[in-house]
């Protein structure tokens, strides 16, 4: 329900107090008041009522399983930020954490050894690529020195070979052409000499050509195989001793990376214990109160128990229900007045933080919860659960024109008008009026500072008998 708006500045000053009309006895009779318009302050503003609450509050546990060893706080106490409210028993996790650090110090040295083996490794197959390499390059060597030694005796060796052959031939038939015309014993035996010379001569060149043209091995040819051979032999030792080494290489890769995870999974550990230790201290996170303690030191507890419930008393929340013709009035950000039974004539600027979504249906009525936030001094006395009620600020006004509410009617249209004396004479005057407070109306247009307005009443006369009514 709207309340009524709070006037500064606004001064109104009635002229004339008259009864224009009486009626027959026992009916009401109509009295007009004359009234200034007059400049002032307007403010609108919309009530609600509540229950304070702490804006802020944390009930506090342990992040880890244990046996509470302190706790250092009563209920009611004020404490600071970072104040420690309790501790646990550390002494098992603090063993954890030196075995979790002796764990990470092995699975260290056991990294820098797999890794330095791992570089050796590949430095020794850096070796081996050589190795081959040069293996591979020996063998073609070979195969090129084979190739060349097998062209010797082709090229130009052969066509001498077979000049020889040919005059071989022709000699050895020279000669048998001189032994068939030989006449005297001597020629004969020359002849036949000279035939047998070139017959040998002949045989021993044609033998020559033909071990030639058959391939045969010399000495140089099969030595030259044989490098071949051992080169082919190297090659493939070559590229075994590499292929084991891959292997090599691979293992201490699984290794290393084996290694490496170790030391992830030792550090996570230690990380984990100091967690655990860190979380066996309960601190305050915030300027307050202890409201409740929950546990007593030789508990042991869990992460799910709650052992101080602390409140933040500088700041206070105050949620009103407000009804739904009014709701639409109010957003967050707007300043609200806040007034509490236990604490008569003291008010306390807030601020609408939060509207509801959601209505509250009570007997047939739509409600809407606002929420409030406001500071509190010290030493105020205000503490949580008290009753309280807030006058939100919808609207304002400053240094405007004001007529009393009352004083606006409807012309047969359905516009707003007022009735103004000019003179003697009382007009009937068109305005345009802004906001109001039900009480008095900001005239937005349609009068001027100073003008006087009717405000007219119905009052009923006093029973006959003197009889109070």
């Amino acid at each position: 329900m709207k309340k009524l708006g709070i006037i500064t500045g606004l001064l109104m000053t009635i002229l004339i107090l008259v009864a224009l009309t009486a009626c027959q006895s026992g009916e009401a009779t109509t009295q007009q008041q004359l009234v200034k318009v007059v400049r002032g302050d307007l403010t609108v503003t919309i009530n609600g009522n509540g229950s304070i609450q702490a804006a802020r509050e944390a009930k506090l546990s342990f992040g880890t399983t244990g046996k509470i060893a302190k706790i250092s706080i009563d209920k009611g106490d004020e404490v600071k930020k970072g104040q420690v409210i309790a501790t646990l028993d550390t002494s098992a996790l603090e063993l954890a954490l030196t075995q979790a650090q002796v764990a990470l110090t092995q699975a260290q040295l056991t990294q820098q050894s797999t890794e330095y083996e791992l570089k050796l490794t590949k430095d020794k197959k850096d070796t081996l690529d050589l190795a081959l390499l040069n293996a591979q390059i020996n063998l073609r060597t070979a195969k090129y020195n084979l190739d060349k030694a097998k062209d010797v005796y082709r090229w130009p060796e052969v066509e001498e070979a077979q000049a020889e052959v040919d005059r071989a031939r022709s000699f050895l038939q020279y000669a048998l052409d001189g032994l068939a015309e030989a006449s005297t014993p001597n020629e004969v035996t020359m002849w036949t000499n000279t035939v047998a010379r070139a017959q040998a001569n002949l045989d021993a060149v044609e033998t020559k050509l033909k071990a030639q043209l058959a391939g045969y091995d010399t000495e140089e040819v099969a030595i030259k195989k044989m490098q071949v051979d051992a080169a082919e032999m190297a090659l493939s030792q070559a590229q075994k001793n590499l292929d084991t080494i891959n292997e090599e290489i691979a293992l201490k890769e699984i290794q290393a990376k084996y290694a490496r995870e170790s030391v992830t999974l030792a550090q996570k550990s230690i990380n984990e214990a100091q967690r655990q230790l860190k979380e066996t201290v309960v601190t305050a996170p915030f300027d307050g109160v202890v409201a409740e303690v929950h546990a007593e030191e030789g508990d042991t507890i869990s992460p799910t128990n709650t052992i101080v419930h602390i409140i933040d008393q500088s700041n206070m929340e105050l949620t009103v229900e407000l009804d739904e013709i009014d709701i639409p009035g109010v957003k967050p950000g707007q300043e609200a007045i806040i007034t509490l039974d236990a604490l008569p004539g003291k008010k306390f600027a807030g601020k609408v933080t939060t509207i509801f979504p959601l209505p509250n249906v009570v007997g047939g009525v739509v409600l809407y919860n606002v929420k409030i936030n406001f500071d509190v001094p010290g030493d105020t006395g205000i503490k949580v659960g008290m009753s309280a009620s807030a006058d939100i600020i919808t609207s304002r006004r400053s240094n405007v024109l004001l007529v009393p509410s009352r004083a606006i009617t409807q012309d047969s249209q359905g516009k707003p008008v007022v009735k103004v004396t000019v003179g003697q004479q009382i007009t009937e005057r068109p305005v345009v009026a802004g906001i109001t407070d039900e009480i008095n109306t900001e005239i937005v247009s349609g009068l001027a500072e100073g003008e006087t307005v009717v405000v007219e009443s119905r009052v009923k006369p006093k029973p006959s008998g003197g009889l109070l009514q």
